[in-house]
């Protein structure tokens, strides 16, 4: 017997049992975003390697350690996406999207990163985003987090997360709190680990957001960032805290919120979760004003976030049975010999015609009624319709409930369709 082959480690199959849950959580995204006017933007999958390095930053682990780079027959070196903001940038610079004009765009997609696999993050994991380009006031920083905040409200989760934001200021500003967080690192140099070691001279920054113990406790009473902001970055910051004050959002101010792409300027952002056990992460953002311009376009200010969908969907299936939607029917239907079978399916035809959105599914394979409707119930539909040849012959459908214990009834064909949308809708 030839052996089997299972899937790469870390990329997952996404079953039937759980492609519902998915639906609706891309449905939801959709929604929410078309309600804010922004539109869809794809990608390709592969990029030109250099594309994520000039982005992301060389020092950084998604470039050190996590992409997936190889030489393609050409000798190019490509990259399996890792984000997807670059590859937004590009398309953007490349077919004249962003200078001297205003895009609210979105995409949604798969990406890679070869990390450790645990619950919620995988090799291959499914990100959306939604970036903007050509505003640079606090106003269009509101509104992303707005759009996020609606989201949270949109899948029932609004209790359950926490905006957490922080400002890095203008490069300038940056640069020269850079070199004063080294001084004070270096200083502590015996408490850093390995990794805060490497990044002390490369990406200091990054040290402030080390998840160990020992350097927490380390840094603790490092400088803060926000001590140390150009003029014009904290006026953006406290306009954009005074007006989500304003809007009702509640959020903490982080200022070890530093974000793990080089390109982010002022605004960061964070929705954080503490049902998912330890805190994680489910959406962030921030401005990246010179991305565009680092790589190849005109200077356009951006702002945009990002949100990982395994840890959405992990999220709102650990909050809620009900989110995880395992049906494939709504309305099962069933016939009682070979007579019946044509009549079957006039009926099913009928009401895809007439309730395109209702999922109707028909019985194949033959049984007894007590088989079939084992099967209707499996399929979770709400409804099994019973046709033999007493209901052919009158032109009548016996409708069952399978999940609210009402009475069965008999519909006419001609009032079939009415009757199931009232019923799936009560």
């Amino acid at each position: 017997m030839a052996k089997t082959i299972q899937a790469i480690r870390g990329m997952n199959d996404c079953l039937p049992e759980v492609s519902g849950t998915w639906q609706k959580v891309e449905s939801v995204l959709r929604q929410v975003v078309a309600s804010y006017g922004y539109q869809e933007i794809r990608t390709p999958i592969v990029e030109s390697t250099d594309l994520f390095k000039r982005s992301i930053g060389e020092v950084t682990d998604i470039v050190e350690k996590e992409m997936y780079t190889f030489e393609d027959r050409n000798g190019d070196s490509l990259t399996l996406r890792p984000e997807g903001t670059a590859s937004t940038v590009r398309a953007g610079n490349e077919h004249g999207l962003l200078y001297n004009q205003q895009q609210r765009l979105w995409y949604m997609g798969p990406m890679f990163r070869h990390e450790r696999p645990q619950k919620g993050r995988y090799r291959q994991f499914h990100q959306f985003g939604v970036e903007t380009y050509g505003l640079d006031g606090p106003d269009i920083d509101l509104e992303v987090i707005l759009l996020s905040a609606r989201l949270w409200k949109a899948f029932g989760i609004e209790k359950h997360v926490t905006l957490q934001i922080n400002s890095l200021g203008s490069n300038e500003a940056r640069q020269a709190y850079r070199e004063t967080l080294i001084s004070y690192l270096k200083e502590r140099a015996d408490k850093l680990d390995e990794e805060s070691l490497r990044r002390l001279e490369s990406n200091p920054l990054r040290v402030l957001d080390s998840k160990n113990p020992n350097v927490q406790a380390a840094i603790a009473d490092a400088p803060s960032l926000l001590d140390h902001l150009d003029e014009e970055s904290k006026t953006h910051f406290d306009s954009l805290c005074e007006r989500l004050t304003q809007a009702g959002i509640s959020f903490e101010i982080n200022p070890r919120l530093v974000r793990g792409l080089d390109y982010y300027n002022r605004t960061v952002f964070e929705w954080v979760t503490e049902s998912l056990g330890s805190q994680g992460t489910v959406c962030a953002g921030g401005r990246y004003d010179g991305l565009v311009e680092q790589l190849g376009g005109k200077a356009t200010p951006a702002v945009g976030f990002a949100m990982g969908m395994e840890r959405l969907v992990l999220l709102l299936t650990t909050l809620s049975e009900d989110a995880l939607d395992t049906s494939s029917a709504d309305v099962y239907v069933t016939a009682m010999g070979d007579d019946a079978q044509a009549y079957a399916l006039e009926v099913s035809e009928h009401l895809r015609d007439t309730l395109p959105n209702v999922r109707v599914m028909m019985h194949c394979g033959g049984g007894n009624f007590k088989k079939q409707l084992k099967r209707a119930d499996k399929t979770g539909a709400r409804f099994a319709l019973l046709l033999g040849s007493q209901e052919m012959q009158s032109r009548e459908v016996a409708v069952k409930p399978l999940r609210d214990g009402q009475e069965q009834q008999t519909i006419a064909f001609n009032a079939l369709s009415s009757t199931i949308a009232d019923l799936l809708n009560a």
